[in-house]
């Protein structure tokens, strides 16, 4: 049996080692047919985006050795008219997935280093052909001695010799364009790097007499007004796009294929069931084609079908985590929302800018959703704006979600308390509840940032935490209609002898003439009043809590009843 190609990015050493391929060479020809000079093709990380462009440079590099034995009965070789194309084109490659340097002295090093690498697969076919001039200007780049300035134009430079050596324009092929900018943007240079890469690209990109195609991929599509500012607008499909909607990661016939390529009875793997799999790792959307995780389901194979969210330690999640702690009460009311498995329709922005994403909830939308941590299930055009119905696409990325939030509790509450904190609940302690829920509200201020005169912002942290820490042993559910209005979160059960219970929140009021405990029954009494309980009734449950909660200031007060 074939082994599986975790971290394998490079398509001839896939092929020449013999792993196991999922066939994505029909990318080759949507490339070919696609009639736009300069493509972009945003996609979430781990789908499959440096091995389709190593995949295309094989194909299309004119090199000494033949390539055509890699795509030996794959797909593309049934069309017989694109292999016209194969290695006939000048390539220039550059991956950017690895520039993740701390600081911009650090990150220009290593950007001098990948161009200068470049230049290095052609220094011995192209330095005995340059002028003098050209010569220098090649050897200061190869060794790195050359200004900033010549290293920014030092692609269109590249592309123009290699035209003019093998008498055919250059495919340009960029790969992860935006990753030191994901970086740069959390490091805090930002602006040296944006700059940078704006020259590279559109001094090579923009009208080049020497190009004949440029493909990048990435993660977002960073705003023109930053990185493509000086730049004719390329064509960009991202996944709310129908092109190249099944060239990412796997479909579902794909999966049942490997699937069925590893059943056996040697197999550890062979008890995989596909409702798990989609449960798990499925739930992605783009185009109109549903898309499997391929890094967490080849994982997932290899470990023997132990089902785990393996795509969590392929990144820090620090931006996420970021943008959900300083989350207002908005966004944080619709997180709640998301976990308990309903939809949010929200504006998305196709373009991300940066600067906009910690103070502006489009622009949240968008990047949670085009890096994967959300999905959408409909979009519809209103007036020439995108709207899209947003859901948590698997299980896998709820449990990012709950391990997200987890950390921040763990940055508060140690987990001996916060296991307490659940156990006081789940068993209708609300002394020790209170006393816990008291010191997490107090501790939260600074890890929260959150303006001293709005602790009570903290409670909808809480609610997420509970989404999270009641993982398994209830159904957490908030903002939803039963009775007579919508409580704030309910707590369901697994077990219908186990107690079920209602949450309210109030923030203390002049009309409770600042008496904290006041509020709180007024939160009490309106869980009863509105009978939100009647949805766990409804669901056989007996033993039932009624619990309102208030705040002032960084003071809380806990009301319960128990309304069976």
């Amino acid at each position: 049996m074939k082994q599986l190609p975790i971290g394998v990015s490079d398509f001839k050493f896939l092929i020449d080692q013999n792993y196991y391929y999922i066939d994505k060479t029909l990318f080759i020809k949507e490339i070919i047919e696609n009639s736009s000079q300069v493509l972009l093709i945003p996609r979430p990380r781990r789908f499959g985006k440096t091995l389709n462009l190593s995949m295309l440079k094989y194909f299309l590099e004119k090199t000494e050795t033949d390539t055509r034995y890699l795509f030996k009965d794959t797909n593309i070789e049934q069309y017989e008219k694109f292999q016209e194309f194969h290695n006939q084109f000048p390539v220039i490659f550059l991956s950017f997935k690895d520039i993740k340097q701390s600081n911009w002295a650090k990150a220009y090093e290593d950007l001098t280093l990948l161009i200068s690498n470049e230049f290095s697969r052609y220094s011995e076919i192209l330095l005995p052909t340059l002028s003098d001039h050209e010569r220098k200007q090649y050897q200061s780049i190869l060794q790195r001695k050359a200004s900033e300035v010549v290293y920014q134009k030092s692609l269109f430079f590249l592309s123009g010799i290699l035209q003019k050596h093998y008498q055919k324009n250059v495919i340009v092929l960029i790969d992860e364009y935006d990753s030191p900018i994901h970086v740069a943007y959390d490091a805090g240079y930002y602006d040296e790097i944006v700059d940078f890469m704006r020259s590279l690209f559109s001094s090579v990109l923009k009208d080049n007499p020497s190009l004949q195609k440029g493909i990048l991929t990435g993660i977002l599509r960073v705003a023109k007004e930053s990185i493509f500012s000086d730049l004719n607008n390329p064509e960009i499909s991202t996944i709310l796009d129908f092109e190249f909607q099944d060239k990412f990661g796997f479909t579902t016939d794909e999966v049942k294929q490997l699937l069925n390529d590893y059943s056996s009875d040697k197999n550890p793997a062979n008890g995989v069931k596909l409702s798990e799999i989609k449960e798990w790792y499925n739930g992605y959307q783009f185009g109109e084609t549903i898309i499997y995780n391929p890094w967490s389901l080849i994982t997932c194979i290899k470990k023997h079908g132990v089902l785990e969210p393996y795509w969590l330690n392929t990144s820090s999640n620090l931006l996420v985590k970021k943008l959900l702690l300083r989350a207002d009460h908005e966004v944080k009311s619709k997180l709640e929302l998301l976990l308990s498995n309903q939809p949010i329709t929200e504006r998305i922005d196709k373009a991300v800018i940066f600067q906009n994403i910690e103070n502006q909830e489009t622009a949240l939308w968008g990047l949670l959703l085009f890096t994967g941590y959300l999905t959408y299930s409909k979009k519809e055009l209103r007036e020439g704006i995108t709207y899209c119905d947003l859901v948590i696409p698997n299980k896998e990325i709820k449990i990012i979600y709950s391990d997200l939030i987890s950390s921040i509790f763990e940055r508060t509450l140690p987990t001996a308390k916060i296991k307490h904190l659940a156990h006081s609940l789940a068993s209708g302690n609300i002394p020790n509840f209170t006393e816990i829920l008291q010191e997490f509200i107090i501790n939260s201020m600074s890890v929260f940032d959150l303006p001293n005169n709005e602790p009570e912002k903290s409670y909808h942290l809480f609610v997420l935490g509970l989404l999270s820490i009641f993982q398994g042993k209830y159904q957490v559910k908030s903002n939803r209609e039963s009775g007579f209005g919508r409580y704030d979160i309910m707590l369901i059960p697994n077990t219908i002898n186990d107690l079920g219970i209602v949450i309210e929140f109030k923030k203390t009021l002049l009309e409770d003439n600042n008496n904290i405990e006041l509020a709180a029954k007024r939160a009490l009494a309106q869980v009863k009043q509105k009978e939100y309980a009647q949805e766990l009734k409804a669901l056989g449950i007996t033993h039932v809590m009624a619990i309102g909660i208030a705040f002032l200031g960084k003071k809380i007060s806990v009301e319960s009843e128990i309304l069976s």
